[in-house]
């Protein structure tokens, strides 16, 4: 008879969070993988939009093919977004409204759960402050996850991102709902259902896993 173990003696499992910061111009990503307490930042960026000047509907197309290159280099068990501040103006909100949905879109066809996260909520778990700004939350990734200060993207939105990544992490996982189902899951149980090959090391992983 096969014994076992109880749960506090199972070890902790990896777990890989993408955080995205919405934007029309410059939209913010991070991805993290957290084991435990440990949090290893594996990259934060920028997908920078201002090249395509006023044309909405090929930035959405950016945001959602970037989006799916990111998803199949990471295979993220969850992504973290942050939701529109609702300013005054109306197109503006719209737009972002649309580029936040885009970025949502690309994890759910990856059967990627999401949670959105208020800005203020953000701050708050980062910082302390639901007031804090840009700066403060930079800085304050930059002590608490030791990241290197020459590292440090040139943009704002890419720390933000990773502030969203790290306030899921603080949440430890308990405000999912949209299922409990991941890419990399997915890849591990339908090898033969990809149209393509996917990037990435855990996505080869993933494909050439034996059936139990």
């Amino acid at each position: 008879m096969a014994a076992f173990l109880p749960s506090a003696s199972l070890p902790d499992l990896p777990k890989i969070i993408m955080g995205v910061d919405p934007g029309t111009q410059i939209m913010g990503y991070a991805v993290i993988e957290v084991t435990g307490q440990r949090v290893q930042v594996l990259r934060y960026d920028v997908i920078n939009l201002k090249a395509f000047g006023s044309n909405h509907a090929v930035k959405l197309k950016k945001i959602f093919d970037r989006m799916i290159e990111l998803i199949e280099e990471f295979l993220p068990d969850e992504l973290a977004i942050e939701a529109p501040f609702y300013g005054a103006n109306v197109q503006s909100m719209l737009k972002l409204g649309r580029a936040q949905g885009v970025a949502i879109a690309a994890c759910l066809s990856r059967q990627i759960p999401y949670v959105e996260y208020a800005p203020t909520k953000v701050k708050q778990s980062v910082t302390g402050s639901g007031a804090a700004s840009k700066e403060q939350v930079a800085s304050m990734l930059r002590q608490t996850l030791k990241l290197p200060a020459e590292d440090a993207p040139k943009f704002f939105d890419a720390t933000d991102a990773l502030a969203v990544a790290m306030c899921h992490h603080h949440q430890k996982g308990n405000n999912v709902k949209a299922g409990g189902k991941s890419w990399g899951k997915f890849l591990a149980d339908n090898p033969d259902k990809l149209a393509a090959p996917v990037a990435g090391k855990k996505a080869v992983a993933a494909r050439k896993k034996p059936a139990a």
